[in-house]
């Protein structure tokens, strides 16, 4: 397989230092270099030209036989990055790196939240269910922020992590690294230079913060299973995959095309036993760890969901319960800072008692970022000051909520 990269590696770049090679693997030279050797002696790879300093300074090109052959080799697949781990050594690191179960300290958990506003009575509830990395059910009214509070969880202070570019499994190749899930975070003391590449770790490994991945209702039951690239011939693996030693939120749960028992009859053996089974196309079948902490966020009662056997799968369940006024005040205060808007003391509380508690609407902790962006809208609009007024604050009130009508009028 190492022999296949090197050919595709030239076959794409047309000539290459001994070095970058090696690099391109994941490998330091002395690794590559018996490698690079044979494929000499077998007259697949010539070298073109050297720096004098052996073969990590000369320059590789492919010959005929060798062009034939990285054909040959891109037929099966084509993919070229560094070189993949094999599973026993995926499956290692990836319980090497779970976190301990005392691992999470209240404090720590409050350094997460503080750019939202949070009762204590919320951050009791979520720190036993993330210090223990079970699965957990938010559940309660749109609008009251179940995804920002699952959200600040990747806030929370931890150690970077190493995940491989790609894993090999019964010869084929799931490529694991997906730049929109994990945050890379480059080593400072990796030294290159002309003639050397002296790589602080393990080169086919790259290290990041961890994961945090996020599906909604375009979640399908195919998407928690390998998907094969039909012109690359390489798998991709699903999200679970991807957020071993991070966080997987399940948001909008019960909204998926899928029904919510076959989502989480999808979950039972990977959350009880913290291994998972990903298929092949072929009909082999691969194990893989499970470590990624399952977050499921609803809207919808969890009575209508499932029977309890079904609930009882999930361990920790959360309802979030709207915010109290001071709570809802506060918030209103907060995004008002946030955006640098001025307004005259107790405004945000004639607000209130004007369109919430006169009219029994609830308060939801999405309302104050909604009706101030409204506000400075129609600020901006009217090249007005960037200053709130209850007139503005009103009329931005109004354009964000139905109103009931009498269709007839």
């Amino acid at each position: 397989m190492v022999e296949s990269l090197i050919l595709k590696y030239l076959y794409f770049r047309g000539e290459l230092l001994g070095r970058e090679i090696a690099g391109s693997l994941g490998f330091q030279f002395s690794v590559a270099a018996d490698l690079l050797e044979a494929l000499k002696r077998q007259h697949f790879v010539a070298v073109k030209k050297s720096l004098g300093m052996g073969d990590m300074s000369a320059i590789f090109t492919l010959t005929e036989a060798g062009r034939n052959l990285a054909r040959e080799h891109l037929e099966n697949n084509q993919y070229a990055g560094p070189a993949p781990v094999p599973l026993y050594q995926y499956t290692q690191v990836v319980r090497w790196q779970k976190l301990p179960p005392d691992w999470l300290t209240p404090e720590s958990l409050r350094q997460a939240f503080r750019h939202l506003v949070v009762e204590p009575d919320i951050l009791a509830q979520i720190g036993p269910a993330v210090n223990a990395g079970k699965s957990f059910l938010i559940y309660g009214q749109p609008g009251n922020g179940k995804t920002a509070l699952a959200e600040a969880l990747f806030r929370i202070e931890t150690e970077p992590i190493f995940m491989p570019y790609a894993i090999e499994c019964q010869g084929n190749i799931i490529q694991i690294y997906d730049p929109i899930y994990h945050q890379k975070i480059e080593d400072e003391t990796a030294q290159i230079s002309a003639l050397s590449s002296d790589l602080p770790h393990d080169g086919r490994w790259f290290r990041c913060k961890r994961p945090f991945i996020i599906t909604g209702g375009e979640l399908a039951l195919d998407m928690l299973d390998l998907s094969f690239n039909q012109h690359s011939k390489v798998y991709d693996a699903p999200f679970q995959l991807k957020a071993n030693n991070g966080i997987y939120l399940i948001d909008d749960f019960g909204r998926q095309k899928a029904t919510p028992a076959e989502i989480l009859n999808r979950w039972i053996v990977p959350m009880e036993r913290q291994v998972d089974y990903l298929s092949f196309r072929t009909g082999g079948k691969m194990t893989v760890p499970f470590e990624a902490f399952l977050i499921f966020s609803t809207n919808l009662r969890p009575e209508s969901l499932g029977d309890e056997a079904f609930l009882r799968r999930i361990q920790y369940k959360m309802f979030l319960r709207s915010p109290k006024a001071p709570e809802f005040i506060e918030i209103f205060a907060r995004f008002c800072e946030s955006r640098q808007l001025e307004y005259e003391p107790g405004l945000i509380e004639r607000f209130v008692e004007k369109h919430y508690a006169a009219g029994g609407r609830r308060f939801r902790r999405c309302h104050p970022r909604d009706v101030v962006t409204h506000a400075i809208d129609i600020l901006n609009f009217e090249r007005r000051e960037m200053f709130l007024t209850e007139e503005v604050l009103d009329r931005a009130f109004h354009s964000c909520f139905v109103e009931h009508v009498d269709v007839n009028d």
